[in-house]
C-alpha cells in the first residue's frame, strides 16, 4: 500500500459488525505502524449507493479503492456480511487478515 492512502470502511447502520471491523482495522494499522493511512467511514443506506460503491455487505473495507475480501462476482447489497476466518465465519475480517492487505 502506498504512503498517504485512505482506507474506506463502508457500513450499513443496521448491521453492528462494522464496529468490530473498525476496531480491528485500527488495531491492524497500529500493529503495522501505518500512521500514514487515513480511515474514512461511509454509511450505505440504499441499493443504489451499494451498487455505486461496490458494497458487498456491511462491513466492506476498501483498500486502494478495491475490496480485498470480495469473492469474484459477489453481489452488492445492504445485508450484513460474513468473512471466512481461521476460526470459521465471522462478521468482520480478523486483525491478521487486515494486516495482510495493509502491508
Amino acid at each position: 500500500m502506498a504512503t498517504g492512502v485512505t482506507v474506506v470502511l463502508l457500513f450499513s447502520p443496521d448491521c453492528p459488525n462494522w464496529f468490530v471491523a473498525d476496531e480491528r482495522l485500527r488495531e491492524a494499522l497500529a500493529l503495522a505502524g501505518r500512521d500514514d493511512v487515513r480511515v474514512e467511514h461511509r454509511q450505505v443506506t440504499t441499493a443504489e449507493q451499494a451498487e455505486a460503491a461496490g458494497f458487498r455487505g456491511s462491513p466492506t473495507v476498501l483498500s486502494d479503492g478495491r475490496d480485498p475480501f470480495a469473492a469474484p462476482g459477489a453481489p452488492t447489497g445492504l445485508s450484513c456480511r460474513v468473512f471466512r476466518t481461521e476460526a470459521g465465519l465471522g462478521g468482520a475480517p480478523t486483525v491478521e487478515q487486515l494486516l495482510a492487505v495493509l502491508s
